[in-house]
């Protein structure tokens, strides 16, 4: 199936996500910052990163604008999966290059089914 790079500094909320999208086949490697983000997608390009937006070191918002800038992993779809559900943060997710964009507390089954459909589309 597909790579797929999952950061979150809360460990049961990675876990949880981990365990979802393993048990679909995927191969999941895990990081609890944006820097970890940024350097794992780097050092071996996922086909699909799901970001926490607040992370210490560096924020989901961080590492995609860092990833957007690089042209090694310009494309590379991104969902950010986040406690900020305020409109503005919404947009600002967006406006920093999401390509989806799901709120805590969220489904595990939607999260399955969201991180598919852009692995679909971005095939």
């Amino acid at each position: 199936m597909a790579r797929i790079l999952v950061a979150d500094d809360d460990v049961d909320i990675r876990e949880l996500v981990e365990f979802k999208l393993s048990s679909l086949g995927h191969d999941i490697v895990a990081v609890s910052d944006g820097a970890q983000a940024v350097a794992a997608a780097r050092a071996d390009r996922p086909d699909l990163a799901v970001l926490d937006v607040m992370m210490p070191v560096a924020s989901g918002l961080d590492a995609i604008r860092e990833m957007r800038a690089d042209p090694a992993l310009a494309d590379l779809p991104v969902i950010l999966l986040t406690a900020r559900a305020q409109e503005s943060d919404v947009e600002s997710g967006f406006d920093s290059g999401a390509d989806d964009y799901i709120t805590k507390p969220f489904s595990p089954r939607e999260l399955a089914s969201r991180v598919e459909a852009l692995l679909e589309r971005s095939r």
